[in-house]
């Protein structure tokens, strides 16, 4: 099978073009490289690559055309799109770009697998679309009319528009709500990482509210995991279908904890700064997996303590030799 990636360099990406091309697939990524963190993170996920079976291209997913030139003959098969403005927090800041990066480049993906006859579509979307729903563990089925950040808001779009696209051009499309992911090369931004970053720069950590909020952690290669196994399921369908489907750890672990556990894991001592709620920010996050163990064969394996030390791993030998991004 030969898989165009949207967001092939960045930190999912890298890790499912990784997993595509170890299982004896063509890997095409798209890739503008957003400078939101450094580009060399992002290359080194991908700097030993097979250029037989993996191929580059830099571009901006919203430019419709360039992105069809580039890949119409390539024989694409299917496109997992994860391309896209991420954090909540920033998208408060600058919501016009969000919107036309997340919903504009969305759309134009859509328009480019139909142009090119691309009849599976993975759409990446995100936990966020949740809000703060009083219900857990999230469930598909549960409404999702109250997006309390503009990230939120592109995602949910997002799902709109594969939806339109499924109906209308039989496309089988999987939007895939991912809970919280973490693991080597995790982007810079999120909580884990820049914790890790606090703590080898000998910074307290800044923790927002009390400390009892959570989240459903997800080790990124059960991600990978399970877009893999919606790549297979959407690819062998004799009929096209559209399913929303969540992808997390379905377990939740408390911010105070999290700081323990990264903490731990780095043999560091933490100091902690308190600091007052952040707009935008949901008070907790819970998968239910039910729909994608049954459709997927998706079970989550990796253990929020298991996890926290592979990344401590990861992230000791990255700064090893090069300064710690500022925090």
């Amino acid at each position: 099978m030969h898989v165009c990636v949207t967001g092939g360099a960045g930190f999912i990406g890298g890790h499912l073009c990784r997993r595509l091309l170890n299982e004896g697939h063509r890997v095409t990524a798209i890739d503008n490289f957003d400078p939101f963190y450094p580009r060399a993170m992002k290359e080194q996920g991908i700097e030993e690559f097979s250029r037989e079976a993996f191929s580059l291209i830099e571009n901006n997913i919203c430019n419709t055309g360039t992105v069809l030139q580039a890949l119409h003959s390539r024989s694409v098969d299917a496109i997992v799109h994860l391309a896209a403005k991420a954090g909540v927090r920033p998208s408060i800041e600058a919501p016009g770009a969000y919107e036309r990066v997340n919903v504009g480049g969305t759309q134009s993906m859509l328009e480019v697998a139909q142009r090119l006859e691309i009849d599976t579509f993975v759409y990446g979307s995100s936990s966020s679309v949740y809000g703060n729903n009083d219900k857990v563990p999230f469930a598909e089925a549960d409404p999702v009319r109250e997006p309390i950040s503009p990230y939120a808001a592109t995602k949910r779009s997002g799902e709109l528009l594969a939806h339109t696209f499924h109906h209308l051009y039989d496309m089988s499309v999987h939007c895939l709500r991912f809970f919280t992911v973490y693991g080597p090369r995790q982007r810079p931004d999120l909580a884990i990482h820049k914790f890790a970053r606090q703590l080898l720069s000998d910074q307290p950590i800044t923790m927002y509210g009390d400390g009892t909020s959570s989240r459903d952690y997800t080790y990124v290669d059960d991600i990978v995991d399970g877009v893999t196994r919606s790549l297979r399921r959407a690819t062998s369908l004799d009929e096209p279908e559209y399913e929303i489907i969540n992808l997390g750890g379905s377990e939740t672990t408390k911010l105070k904890d999290l700081i323990t556990g990264i903490a731990d894991a780095m043999g560091i001592t933490p100091e902690i700064e308190q600091l007052p709620e952040q707009p935008g920010d949901v008070e907790r996050t819970y998968a239910d997996i039910s729909k994608a163990h049954d459709l997927l064969g998706y079970t989550p394996d990796t253990s929020i303590e298991e996890g926290l030390k592979k990344f401590a791993t990861w992230v000791k030998d990255y700064y090893a030799d090069r300064p710690v991004l500022e925090v």
